[in-house]
């Protein structure tokens, strides 16, 4: 591995500086990959965007950047990609941005000149993929680290990664359109992108070895129509959004209940019921709990201290199953009247059993 320091100024850094529109960006002469294909979308705020430039102008030092030197004598940025878009874009005619009210092209030539010949501290990495790999998690991005969807991108970049991002990738993407009342996360993140594999891969298969797979296939429209049968599937089962269905393990419900005959109006009428139920304490686990019937999913409330040591001084420390007292501490609070079947979590539904018969019970 080899890291060399070089200065490189900003008018050098912003030749020929090219967006084409569809994810690639290019300067430093056409040589300087600037957003290679597993890296981000621009994400800067705009108060990111004006201190970057704000520093150039008070000839303050900014962080140093690292680049990749490719086999063909190429760049590719690792770290930097935020700072340097937001700089090229303020000089760039065409998508420049105001600083304090005034565009690039309003600033007296000396104060254009003191900008371009600002010189940015660039560490220029050769080395391995193992190494870059490295340094992709070693270094931040714009303050925050890659994410592991990032990085996997990084190390399967390929015919296939570049096809999923048109689909899962971006702010406005086919994947957010229809896909955002159900998903948590950004797509900008490649969190969308992650989703939907981990809900299409094997279950054996991790993320890796399923990128691995498809790395070098021409298109991902495998995985675009998965998703959007998945997401079909849902609004179809479920047929009133709410809050409360972002981020369920929709992939999971669809691979394993796809098949099955389901009658969308008893669903939404037995859901409504159990969103206004006080007893589930976890609300999104009503979408499983409803194709599964495991009250686990619903994060049932349980009885607090106080009824169960009311229920404890009116059983006189009595286990009403095996009739043996106990001390309060070697028992547990159970429903009278199971949950399931009515019974609510309130004192007159309170009673306390033994450890070991409250197991018992649970277990039959």
């Amino acid at each position: 591995m080899k890291i060399e320091l070089h200065k490189i100024p900003v008018r050098q850094l912003v030749e020929d500086y090219r967006d084409d529109g569809e994810g690639g960006v290019t300067g430093y002469g056409g040589r300087l990959d600037i957003r290679p294909k597993y890296q981000r979308e621009f994400v800067y705020k705009q108060s990111q965007r004006d201190a970057v430039i704000n520093s150039i102008q008070n000839n303050r030092p900014l962080n140093v950047m690292y680049w990749a030197v490719r086999s063909d004598n190429s760049y590719e940025i690792i770290d930097g990609q935020q700072r340097t878009i937001s700089i090229a874009r303020y000089v760039d005619l065409i998508d420049g941005f105001p600083v304090d009210d005034l565009f690039f092209e309003n600033l007296p030539i000396d104060r254009q000149e003191q900008i371009l010949d600002y010189e940015l501290m660039v560490y220029m990495c050769e080395g391995t993929d193992s190494d870059k790999l490295d340094w992709f998690k070693t270094i931040n991005i714009a303050g925050e680290k890659l994410t592991d969807q990032e990085l996997r991108n990084a190390v399967y970049a390929g015919s296939w990664v570049s096809d999923a991002k048109r689909y899962f990738s971006r702010s406005n993407s086919q994947a957010y359109n229809i896909g955002q009342d159900y998903l948590n996360g950004s797509p900008i993140r490649q969190e969308y992108l992650e989703i939907a594999i981990q809900w299409h891969k094997h279950n054996e298969e991790t993320i890796e070895k399923y990128m691995g797979r498809h790395q070098h296939d021409h298109t991902a429209v495998e995985l675009w129509n998965y998703f959007r049968s998945v997401i079909g599937w849902v609004e179809a089962t479920f047929t009133t959004k709410r809050k409360v269905m972002k981020g369920v393990d929709w992939g999971k419900l669809y691979n394993d209940h796809k098949h099955r005959d389901l009658n969308p109006d008893k669903i939404e009428s037995e859901t409504a019921c159990l969103i206004k139920d006080r007893d589930v304490t976890n609300q999104k686990g009503i979408y499983p709990y409803l194709l599964t019937g495991n009250e686990k999913y619903l994060n049932i409330r349980a009885f607090d201290d106080g009824m169960k040591q009311w229920a404890y001084e009116k059983q006189d420390g009595i286990c009403v199953s095996c009739q043996k007292q106990f001390s309060l501490s070697e028992m547990e609070a159970d429903h009278i009247t199971p949950w399931s079947e009515g019974g609510p979590t309130k004192e007159e539904n309170c009673q306390i059993l033994c450890k070991s018969c409250n197991r018992q019970k649970s277990n039959r």
